[in-house]
Order: structure tokens, then C-alpha cells, then sequence
């Protein structure tokens, strides 16, 4: 059986996480500039007490990286904004957007893994500063990470 006080002691219990970080970004991005992120290349350097952790990753074309926007604006976040910072685009939810404006500023980003040598990953495309904290890095899986009948908004295609 449900019980909501259940769920509501369950979401008390989380309000706290401690995150580690497992690696760093390293590339030429700052945040004074507004870089063309399809065409940076960046390395990844993983903690060397994980290196072993990587074995077999070099056989993935794509890679999921997850990160901690570490510079974004800790300002009062929005709970509306509007797409891409354009105000052409609808108001919307701030959960229906992909704003660094979050109340976890976490990062997600799909990226082609050039290389790995030892603990250090070399990509393209990932859209992350110099310095930014890595939090977890997981394989592309094109059954599991595509999905083929996905629903979006107009605003969205129209771009």
C-alpha cells in the first residue's frame, strides 16, 4: 500500500548528497568566451585510483559524461524561463529547458571518445569549462540511449 508520509520521509532523507568528483575537464574553453562546443576537443582526466574502471570504455564510439557546473550563476533560480535565454521562445518550465540555471547544476553531454590513454579520456563536443568536475561517466548505448518515437515541442524543431 502507498503512503504519502512514507514518500515525504523518503524526500527529507535526500535532501542531502555528497557528491565526489572522479575527474576534471581539461580543454581551452573559458566561460568569457562563447565557444563552438561541436568542435572542442577536451581531455578528461580521471582520479588515477579509478584508471582500472575505464578498461573496455575505449570500445564505445560515444561516451555520457556528467558533470558539476561549477561556474554557473548561483543566483535565485527561475522556475520559468525561456528556451536558449531567446525571448522568441515560449515561457516555459524551467525542467522543460536545458538552462544551467538549475537547482543542481548538473551537466549531461554525449560525447565522441577519440582516445584513452591510462586515466585520461580524450573527447569532442563535450560543452563543459576548463576545470569543470567530472561526476560519472557511462557508455553510449544506442539501444538505450536513443529512443526513436521521442515527443518534443514545436519550439523545439523549429530552431
Amino acid at each position: 500500500m502507498f503512503c504519502w508520509r512514507q514518500l515525504e520521509a523518503g524526500i527529507k532523507l535526500a535532501k542531502e548528497l555528497t557528491l565526489k568528483a572522479i575527474g576534471v575537464v581539461r580543454n581551452k574553453a573559458k566561460p568569457a568566451a562563447k565557444p563552438d562546443w561541436g568542435k572542442i576537443t577536451s581531455e578528461i582526466v580521471i582520479d588515477s585510483s579509478l584508471t582500472k574502471a575505464l578498461d573496455g570504455l575505449e570500445e564505445f564510439s560515444h561516451i555520457i559524461v556528467l558533470y558539476w557546473m561549477h561556474q554557473a550563476a548561483r543566483s535565485k533560480v527561475p522556475l520559468k524561463v525561456h528556451p536558449m535565454g531567446s525571448g522568441e521562445l515560449p515561457l516555459v518550465g524551467l525542467f522543460a529547458t536545458r538552462s544551467p540555471k538549475r537547482p543542481n547544476p548538473i551537466g549531461k553531454a554525449t560525447v565522441r571518445l577519440l582516445k584513452r590513454r591510462g586515466n585520461i579520456l580524450t573527447v569532442k563536443g563535450l560543452d563543459a569549462f576548463d576545470g569543470t568536475p567530472v561526476i560519472d561517466i557511462k557508455p553510449y548505448i544506442p539501444g538505450c540511449d536513443a529512443v526513436a518515437d521521442a515527443k518534443v515541442p514545436q519550439w523545439v524543431t523549429n530552431q
